[in-house]
């Protein structure tokens, strides 16, 4: 299982953010490369890159601090916020990204996401960010009605490279990550499925990789590596366990 460290930007920043709410933010470091390089350093096998800006205001806003981490490491990363059309993709990728991922757009219009899945097959993840299994998009300022489930289940048959399920809920508070909802996501899709929210120890991480068998392929893991609860080390011990 990988453990793969999470990157949030908002203004050129990393920050963390509980549960989505902007005016919940705590400040991690003003160097963005430089924490990216320090994942690396210390054995990260791929990095979460998230564009809060671009999540929040519809188009990508942290390209020059992106820019930065894509040419400093060379582990792969996984960016998403702000892709909302074929260029927008295109570009992140171009820029150095190796997977790029969609959520709103992908979720407005289901066209959109084929379209990119066909133009960059194996490039596309699908974010899947929920609260009580009911996805949210536009920065989760926005609810739909419709179940994380049922869209897993009706992209099945794309080539995506991993659904990546982000319970909103658990997000930025160290309660754990929402294993039924997880589950039910990864039985609903042949997709390789990604766990992001709430996961604070090894004893989270020892229970996702237990649901390896079910296509759990990787855990983002955040705040509890920015506040020392959980070490890079030790995930990374239970990913290779």
């Amino acid at each position: 299982m990988e453990i793969i460290p999470a990157i949030d930007l908002r203004g050129g920043k990393v920050v963390r953010l509980v549960q989505g709410d902007p005016a919940r933010e705590t400040r991690y470091g003003d160097d963005p490369a430089a924490v990216a390089a320090e994942w690396e350093r210390r054995g990260a096998p791929r990095l979460h890159l998230v564009d809060l800006d671009g999540a929040l205001g519809g188009s990508p806003a942290n390209q020059q601090a992106l820019g930065e981490i894509l040419r400093r490491v060379r582990v792969p990363a996984e960016v998403g916020g702000g892709l909302r059309s074929l260029d927008a993709v295109r570009a992140i990728l171009d820029l150095g990204a190796a997977v790029a991922v969609l959520g709103t757009a992908a979720i407005r219009d289901p066209g959109f996401l084929e379209a990119a899945c066909a133009a960059f097959p194996a490039r596309v993840a699908l974010g899947l960010d929920a609260r009580g299994g009911i996805l949210a998009i536009s920065g989760w300022a926005e609810a739909t009605s419709i179940r994380a489930t049922d869209l897993a289940r009706q992209t099945s048959h794309l080539p995506l490279h991993a659904i990546i399920y982000t319970d909103i809920q658990r997000d930025g508070m160290l309660e754990g990550p929402n294993l039924s909802e997880l589950g039910a996501v990864a039985a609903a899709t042949r997709i390789p499925v990604i766990a992001s929210g709430g996961i604070s120890s090894v004893e989270d991480l020892r229970a996702l990789r237990a649901m390896e068998p079910a296509r759990v392929t990787g855990a983002i893991v955040g705040k509890a590596l920015y506040d020392g609860r959980l070490t890079l080390e030790a995930a990374l011990a239970v990913g290779r366990s």
